[in-house]
């Protein structure tokens, strides 16, 4: 969901000084029945700003949300592409302009973009807990209520849960690397099958690997030190640099998308992949981009799990509109369709313990995957993103010791 470092720094240079703080809502949500939120929203035009590079996410969100917004609630969702810097762009836009009310109601959001949207005080909220169907949610739970090591505090809804996994087709690799010095080993046997995304999947497997680096799969957990990120660090470019003869396109050039990665896996010019959802590799068989021989596993020392969340912008014209649609989006319904191995693939991030009996048994006899690994299997290699200030150096930093070397 990320892919302008540059842009990032800029937002940091502009806004260091601002505190982060919570918007105070104009709508008074203690004191107003949800049934009048719901009939306030009706009528609605709705805008949604959104990363649309995933077609599964885009059919879900087209397809199925949008005619059940209109039909249940009346609210016409209308969907805007952008992601991290350009909604950031666009919030920072607004307010040095005192727009009052803004193009943009509901954003799909996480880690380093809520930190930032926090920074110059772009959310509106907190709203989660007035939400009818938070109630399915356990706020317990470190990886929902903590977003990149940042108390979530109700500013932001939970909407996707999953883990990062490593792919491979098992068909090329019998044995494939799950740790460095077995990296190392298998690009030295499998030249030109392995490469590293520019992107926010290519930087969450660094972050992986620079815990692996520290020496603990928590070791990046706290607030952001410099000094560890320096040394440990240091020694990720010089493992880069040591496997970069052996790197697809010997290291000359890396893909700038997730998505590129994902030809390539599919056309058989990498064996060795990456990616959330862990792996999200069901949903690419079943469209025959992926061979079937393509299987999900875990790096040994842990990877990332994390939520995506939704947000509601600072000068939202139709606050309302976005609650009920957030709400549906959390909805048993919503959370139970997205979850089908064959569309989305997306883990609920409802407690399945809390929800009715009719509704439980519906996500206890959901189809499995049939090629994928489950989060379930991955929970003890279960790492915690770390402080969004390792993701933005590791984009700095990897263009100007690697990319630009």
């Amino acid at each position: 969901m990320k892919k302008n470092i540059w842009y990032i720094l800029l937002v940091f240079s502009l806004w260091s000084a601002c505190q982060s703080s919570q918007e105070k809502p104009s709508l008074d949500l203690s004191n107003t029945e949800w049934s009048a939120i719901v009939e306030q929203a009706k009528g609605s035009d709705l805008h949604f700003m959104m990363w649309q590079g995933s077609p599964e996410i885009n059919h879900y969100i087209l397809e199925f949300v949008k005619p059940r917004l209109k039909a249940n609630y009346d609210i016409e969702l209308n969907v805007i592409g952008g992601q991290g810097p350009e909604i950031v762009q666009l919030m920072m836009g607004e307010k040095q302009a005192n727009v009052e009310s803004g193009q943009v109601d509901m954003v799909w959001i996480n880690g380093e973009t809520f930190f930032q949207l926090r920074q110059i005080q772009g959310l509106w909220g907190p709203f989660v807990e007035s939400l009818p169907n938070a109630q399915y949610v356990d706020f317990e739970d470190p990886f929902i209520s903590i977003d990149f090591q940042q108390p979530v505090n109700y500013m932001e809804c939970p909407w996707t849960i999953s883990q990062f996994a490593m792919v491979y087709d098992s068909a090329k690799i019998s044995n494939p690397p799950t740790n460095l010095d077995e990296l190392k080993t298998y690009v030295q046997e499998y030249p030109g099958t392995f490469t590293i995304s520019n992107d926010f999947s290519g930087m969450t497997l660094l972050k992986s690997f620079l815990a692996e680096i520290s020496g603990s799969s928590q070791g990046l957990n706290g607030p952001f030190n410099e000094d560890n990120y320096l040394e440990w660090s240091g020694k990720l470019w010089d493992f880069i640099e040591e496997i970069r003869p052996y790197l697809w396109k010997a290291g000359s050039t890396f893909p700038k998308e997730q998505t590129k990665m994902d030809q390539m896996f599919a056309n058989g010019e990498i064996y060795l992949g990456f990616g959330f959802g862990e792996g999200a590799i069901d949903d690419k068989i079943h469209q025959g981009l992926f061979p079937n021989t393509t299987r999900a596993y875990p790096w040994a020392n842990g990877t990332i799990k994390n939520t995506n969340y939704l947000g509601i912008a600072y000068n939202a014209p139709n606050k309302e509109a976005a609650l009920v649609a957030i709400n549906y989006m959390l909805s048993p319904e919503a959370q139970l369709q997205k979850a089908d191995p064959k569309g989305m693939d997306a883990n609920t991030v409802l407690d399945i313990d809390q929800l009715p009996d009719e509704w439980k048994t519906k996500f206890q006899n959901i189809t499995r995957r049939e090629y994928g690994i489950s989060m379930n299997d991955m929970k003890e290699y279960a790492i915690q993103e770390p402080d969004p200030r390792y993701m933005i150096r590791l984009y700095e930093d990897f263009r100007k010791y690697i990319i630009e070397n």
